[in-house]
């Protein structure tokens, strides 16, 4: 176990970040500049809330690939701090443009999330198979989310399924 990783016995709090394993997987985010990405293109403004009023650095990331053929787990990362203004929200070029949102009036922020380690993948049938995760939002039907929070005792269960293996 990495020593800096974050375990249920910190006092942090716990979340799930979905990303599009296309635009940055947990290989990618490894390879980042100290292993650091902005994780940015949140058009939610439910997770936006999370990130602007709850997420603190040092919080545990489950980090979880969406949009693909396996959807799960597939990395442990941490958020790194550094909330700001997301400026993809003011490029017309970009997929995440938001033409209802000015520089003096922002929407969409995001933040840095430092990876630290590729995890085997936890796919949405054995993460729906055990009982301590029958509650995890990221679960229920209709969620989607792409930034959940996650208890200290789902996070426990995760760090036992990693670790059975």
């Amino acid at each position: 176990m990495i020593s800096s990783m974050p375990t249920a016995n910190d006092r942090c709090r716990f979340w799930l970040m979905k990303n599009e394993p296309d635009e940055s997987s947990i290989d990618h985010a490894l390879r980042a500049p100290s292993a650091s990405i902005a994780w940015s293109g949140v058009r939610n403004y439910q997770a936006r809330n999370f990130m602007r009023d709850d997420m603190q650095a040092g919080d545990g990331v489950l980090y979880w690939h969406s949009g693909c053929a396996e959807p799960g787990i597939y990395g442990i990362a941490r958020i790194a701090g550094n909330l700001r203004v997301d400026p993809s929200q003011f490029d017309p070029a970009d997929p995440y443009y938001d033409p209802k949102s000015s520089p003096d009036k922002p929407r969409w922020l995001m933040l840095d999330v430092q990876a630290l380690r590729k995890t085997r993948p936890l796919l949405i049938a054995e993460l729906r198979g055990q009982p301590a995760l029958a509650q995890m939002r990221v679960l229920q039907k209709g969620n989607r989310l792409s930034i959940t929070p996650v208890s200290a005792e789902e996070w426990q269960a995760i760090e036992d399924l990693l670790e059975a293996r």
